[in-house]
């Protein structure tokens, strides 16, 4: 099997466009999460957000494009060869609305197809891409089959590129659920009551160690396991026990020839809802016993990102290798009942070389994978 490296990395959220920024604007406990003025929410159970303020589009066009613009604008160059997966729960769904409301629009921009040949044409790639669409874990699948393909043989580079936006639509599915809380989220905490949605998106660059090193290009970090699991469960709410998360878990680690204790770390999915957090409090004891390993979630400041979820908490836990500090969970002011000695509201320092990070979507998706620290960012 191939090392696989992560060379270029770049981040858009409602904290910032740029990696430092956001992370010390995390340090600090800042928050993402405000009220929307993107739309009415007098019908939902909530009317808060973590938006990109200035993100604007003119009609017909999609947000999506503006949000991308941004990500990808003082992005790197990347070699034609390279393959593109993009990962997005919802792609343009704004031009639904529009349609709908019998406003101009580009229904193309529905189609994730559609966005995946423009960042093709964007970065002038000759092969062409696929869309991965797995719920809230889509990004984290995405990059797990784009280092599978490095590991393999089959590829040296790969581009991943993740990005969803918060729309009324969305908004009101989840509303609709009732899966968004009245306040801004609190992760692990022992009162949360749901999630917050936030909009974002990540773009990495992935290539063998061998290729990185002949282009003379930086290694962020590496790749070293992966691993997908569906727990068949429940359309929905995850299987109490854990049982999908465990298996994906496992699965990261034994591709990464890692012992649980050598892990420092993990960013968990880290939602608020009632039942999701308590699964991964429970599937992390069962992998890792009684081991009081610092667990962090970025759902209290940056909301949740849905499909591109998993992309930016890869490239943030990058960024906690680098600095050995895990990230203050925001929002947790009271651990739930074992979580205690796990989840802090301040910074944590790390000793160690590897960050478990893991995702989980409706329909019992569950995906883990395992990051080597290799530079500073």
């Amino acid at each position: 099997m191939r090392q696989v490296c992560i060379t270029q990395a770049k981040i858009v959220t409602a904290l910032g466009s740029e990696l430092d920024e956001i992370w010390h604007n995390l340090l600090a406990g800042k928050s993402g999460i405000k009220h929307i003025r993107r739309f009415s929410t007098k019908n939902y159970v909530s009317d808060f957000a973590a938006l990109i303020e200035d993100l604007e589009a003119t009609a017909p066009s999609s947000l999506i494009y503006s949000l991308l613009d941004r990500l990808l604008d003082s992005f790197g160059p990347v070699p034609s060869d390279t393959i593109l997966i993009t990962a997005t729960a919802k792609a343009g769904i704004d031009s639904l609305e529009r349609i709908c409301r019998k406003q101009p629009a580009d229904p193309k921009s529905l189609l994730p197809g559609e966005i995946l040949a423009a960042i093709s044409r964007r970065f002038n790639l000759i092969v062409p891409g696929i869309n991965i669409n797995a719920a809230c874990a889509s990004s984290t699948i995405a990059i797990a089959r784009g280092a599978a393909l490095i590991a393999t043989g089959h590829l040296d580079s790969v581009l991943i590129c993740c990005f969803d936006l918060v729309t009324e639509f969305v908004h009101a599915g989840f509303s609709a659920l009732k899966a968004l809380s009245s306040i801004p989220c609190q992760p692990f905490d022992r009162n949360r009551s749901g999630l917050t949605l936030g909009e974002g998106g990540a773009a990495l660059l992935l290539m063998s160690e061998d290729r990185c090193q002949r282009e003379n290009r930086p290694c962020l970090g590496k790749i070293l396991g992966w691993g997908v699991a569906n727990d068949a469960y429940h359309m929905t709410a995850p299987i109490p026990d854990g049982l999908g998360l465990v298996q994906a878990i496992r699965l990261a680690l034994q591709k990464s020839g890692l012992d649980p204790d050598e892990v420092c770390a993990i960013n968990a999915h880290g939602t608020g809802t009632v039942y999701n957090d308590q699964m991964e409090l429970t599937a992390f004891r069962r992998v890792f016993g009684h081991r009081n390993i610092p667990v962090h979630s970025v759902k209290g400041a940056l909301g949740h990102t849905l499909g591109a979820a998993g992309g930016i908490e890869i490239v943030l836990g990058l960024k906690v290798l680098s600095e050995g500090l895990a990230l203050p969970t925001i929002g947790c002011k009271c651990p739930e009942k074992g979580a205690e000695k796990m989840v802090s509201s301040h910074p944590v320092k790390l000793e160690g070389d590897y960050l478990l990070s893991t995702n989980s979507g409706f329909g019992g998706i569950n995906a883990a994978i395992i990051l080597e620290r290799r530079a500073n960012l």
